[in-house]
């Protein structure tokens, strides 16, 4: 999951080296950090945050498929 999102992020951005991942365990499954540069964050959440919803359903069928519930948190 956690390279998906990076490839799926990388894909996206203007500055694809700044773009980090981190997977934190939680007591619901798992937890996915997404950090990307100051100038790309409106990339990754897109108008009215159709991309951040699309990168969100995405993650949620590949979780489904894996059989783990993994939630996607983007930071600055």
């Amino acid at each position: 999951m956690k390279t998906l999102i990076e490839y799926v992020a990388k894909s996206l951005v203007d500055h694809p080296e700044q773009v980090a991942v981190r997977e934190l365990p939680s007591d619901d499954g798992l937890i996915l950090q997404l950090e990307v540069a100051r100038d790309d964050i409106g990339k990754i959440i897109g108008k009215q945050g159709r991309t951040a919803r699309a990168l969100r359903i995405l993650l949620s069928a590949a979780s489904a498929r894996a059989g783990q519930r993994t939630l996607l948190e983007i930071q600055e």
